[in-house]
Order: C-alpha cells, then sequence, then structure tokens
C-alpha cells in the first residue's frame, strides 16, 4: 500500500472514531440533560451544561468536543454530589442530640382539685340571702366551727363551692381580716390533697410555713391545715384531705 492510500485510511478511522465518540458523547449528555431537569436539585445544573452546549456548536469541531467532554464529565459529577450529600445529612441525623426527660420517682402526695373560695362577710344573713335569693344557688345551714373562730355557710356550685366566713369569738381571724378589709373579700381558696401531712413534711422542707403543727378538722369533717400567705405570693391557702 502507497503511503498516500496508508495515511488516507488513518485519517477516516480517526474521523470516524472523532464522529463516534462526538454522538456518544452527545447521546450521554442529552440523555442525563433529560434526567436531570426532572430532578429540582440538578436543574441548574442541566440548564448551564444546554447552554454551554448550544453556544459552543456554533465554533469549531474541537471545542464542541471539548464542551461536551466537559459536561460529561460534569454530568458523571453529580452522583458523587449526591452521595457527598446523602452522607452529610446521615452524619448530621446521628450526631443529633437528642434530649431525654429526666425520671424523678413518683410523689408520695398530689394536688386535687379546688374545693372552695372562702369570702369573708361582715352580714352573714344578708350575704346568704343574696346567693340564694337574688342568684338562686343552693346554700347550707348555718355552720359553727370554734376550733376555727368562724360561722360558716356553703354556697353550692356546680364544679366547687363558695364558703361564707363570720367571725365567732373574739379572737377571730375573720375579724382581724374584717377590720381590715370592712366590706368583707375573698379570705382564702381550698384545694385537695390526698395525703395531708405528707404534703406539710414535703412543703417545709420546701420553706412552706404552715399556721398549725398539726391539721385541724375542718367544716367538712376532714383534716385541713393552712399555709402562710407570704410564701404563697399572697394567697391564704388551706390545703384539705381527699380521696382523689
Amino acid at each position: 500500500m502507497r503511503h498516500c492510500d496508508w495515511l488516507s485510511v488513518e485519517l477516516c478511522d480517526w474521523w470516524r472514531w472523532r464522529v463516534l465518540e462526538v454522538v456518544v458523547l452527545v447521546n450521554i449528555y442529552w440523555s442525563c440533560f433529560v434526567v436531570m431537569k426532572k430532578l429540582p436539585k440538578a436543574s441548574r445544573v442541566a440548564d448551564f451544561l444546554h447552554k454551554s452546549f448550544v453556544v459552543t456548536c456554533g465554533s469549531r469541531s474541537s471545542q464542541i468536543l471539548t464542551m461536551i467532554k466537559t459536561a460529561h464529565c460534569l454530568i458523571q459529577l453529580a452522583p458523587h454530589l449526591s452521595r457527598i450529600g446523602c452522607g452529610i445529612h446521615r452524619l448530621i441525623h446521628s450526631t443529633t442530640v437528642t434530649w431525654t426527660q429526666p425520671s424523678f420517682p413518683s410523689a408520695v402526695w398530689k394536688l386535687g382539685s379546688l374545693n372552695h373560695v372562702a369570702i369573708a362577710t361582715p352580714d352573714l344573713k344578708k350575704s346568704t340571702a343574696l346567693y340564694r335569693d337574688v342568684l338562686g344557688a343552693e346554700v347550707s345551714d348555718i355552720q359553727a366551727l370554734p376550733d376555727h373562730g368562724v360561722y360558716t355557710v356553703f354556697v353550692k356550685l356546680d364544679n366547687a363551692k363558695l364558703e361564707l366566713l363570720h367571725p365567732l369569738g373574739e379572737n377571730s381571724p375573720i375579724q382581724n381580716f374584717l377590720n381590715k378589709n370592712k366590706t368583707g373579700g375573698i379570705h382564702h381558696i381550698c384545694i385537695e390533697v390526698n395525703d395531708i401531712k405528707a404534703a406539710m413534711k414535703d412543703l417545709k422542707e420546701q420553706n412552706i410555713r404552715c399556721l398549725s403543727n398539726e391539721p385541724k378538722i375542718g367544716a367538712h369533717g376532714k383534716p385541713v391545715v393552712f399555709l402562710h400567705p407570704k410564701d404563697c405570693d399572697g394567697v391564704l391557702v388551706e390545703l384539705e384531705e381527699t380521696k382523689l
């Protein structure tokens, strides 16, 4: 074979392989472009590659090959970027510190419902008539409690009670309250507990003062104790033992 014939064959083979390479790379590019357009995170890369390919198609063939190969390399890099992103995502979730609520021993005693709100009044009969005759509530008979220095009348409500208080005796704590509040007013609130002695012991350890060392029998025939208002945000709180 002559030298010129051999050279022609080599040139044909070279161009055949170049054309085949271009066709293959274009197919790879287009396939990846279509797939990447369907992925939101890869759409910008796909648009960039598409614009670059269109712009360079008008230039020389060597530039077309260069851009196609560049696009091919970028497309090959995309899956690796995805893997890196997944790896970072797993790392973040695997190292996230989870907070677990500490467990506390169950309390010996617990607070229950509001039993009643006590209202001191200078005129017990007038106040009783207000709730019974004007407001239409059911009221109890007057009850004397010498140990507490009060007369009481209970006004029954759907979910709690009102306790009307009037002084009994010269040393009644209600009289001291009325000396400061001539027209009367809210004197204390009563909350139920399931174990009053356990509650007193626990509250004393937390520097909450009780107004008596031992519980007394209250108007409902159940043990009660009062907590110092200065230790309860200015509110006189009565605890009454009952089954919760």
